[in-house]
């Protein structure tokens, strides 16, 4: 019997949080499949492992099938197992997922600056809303994911004599290894985040905290409330079909699509936002033209 779960120990500190989480959702998934049909998780045949790829077509997306055979083969590396993920009948059974899946993702609606005004406005005057506003403001302004946001600390900031600040975004998805980029917020965000600072005070050095019982708490904001948070603004503000295209990722998309509409270039949007690949920005570029919001 081979323990995965005691062997996934040992990313820890290696991998995002986040990333190892998502191995553990995928590795349960396959040892429910197993256990349903009386078959040993490791290690596993190429037949066992195509039939099991081929089932996961029924339920989920061509990524989230590709995600779960990368996270099996995870598993047989740290078991120091012979690894059956690179059988060319498994690259065969992943190409009829994709083909009959498709592999194009839903994009997220963007939060362009006419979107972002009117989510701001929403918020009520009391500390969770001078707090959202500040966040969604920022989120913006950075281009940032939304782990990113909830990982700022305020010696991230520094104050810029046009009475903005710059920020360090000291690691992302894209930079596991925190080589760290600048960013720079408006005059509106600075003000807004300095509302916000005078009530949160010295409690934490988390940019963004929780809130219990009307006291902010010493621990960072999870990136699970930024998309709420979002999304109850497009509730409040847009036609229901409309709100539910907004998720946490939506300030990042429409701050994009707007640096397109004013003209910056491609590289000037990937070295705004952090991007690595061309291709992945054009994704998110794709609706900038049909948003009625720009």
């Amino acid at each position: 019997m081979h323990d995965w779960r005691a062997e996934f120990n040992r990313l820890e500190g290696a991998y995002a949080p986040k990333t190892i989480k998502s191995y553990h959702n995928d590795l349960r998934a396959y040892e429910t499949w197993c256990a349903e049909r009386g078959c040993e998780m490791f290690p596993a045949p190429v037949a066992q492992l195509c039939a099991f790829l081929q089932d996961q077509c029924a339920g989920v997306t061509a990524a989230t099938v590709c995600r779960r055979l990368y996270a099996i083969r995870k598993a047989h590396q740290l078991l120091r197992l012979p690894d059956p993920t690179q059988d060319e009948d498994i690259n065969l059974a992943l190409r009829r997922v994709r083909r009959t899946k498709g592999t194009r993702r839903v994009q997220a609606t963007g939060m362009t600056e006419k979107f972002l005004i009117k989510f701001i406005a929403s918020e009520p005057d009391t500390p969770t809303g001078w707090r959202n506003r500040a966040m969604m403001s920022l989120g913006y302004d950075l281009l940032t994911r939304r782990s990113e946001l909830v990982s700022l600390r305020d010696s991230d900031m520094e104050p810029q004599a046009n009475g903005t600040y710059r920020f360090l975004i000291r690691r992302s998805k894209s930079d596991p290894f925190g080589a760290g980029r600048l960013a720079f917020c408006s005059t509106r965000t600075a003000k807004l985040l300095e509302d916000w600072l005078v009530w949160r005070g010295e409690v934490t050095d988390w940019l963004f905290c929780p809130i219990y019982q009307d006291l902010p708490l010493d621990r960072s904001l999870s990136a699970t409330t930024v998309k709420r948070v979002v999304h109850a603004a497009a509730q409040r503000c847009c036609d229901p079909d409309i709100a539910a295209g907004f998720s946490g990722h939506s300030m990042r998309v429409g701050a994009a699509q707007d640096l397109l509409k004013r003209g910056v270039d491609t590289t000037g949007i990937m070295r705004a936002g952090g991007w690595k690949s061309v291709n992945i920005l054009a994704r998110y570029l794709e609706y900038a033209d049909h948003n009625p919001w720009l």
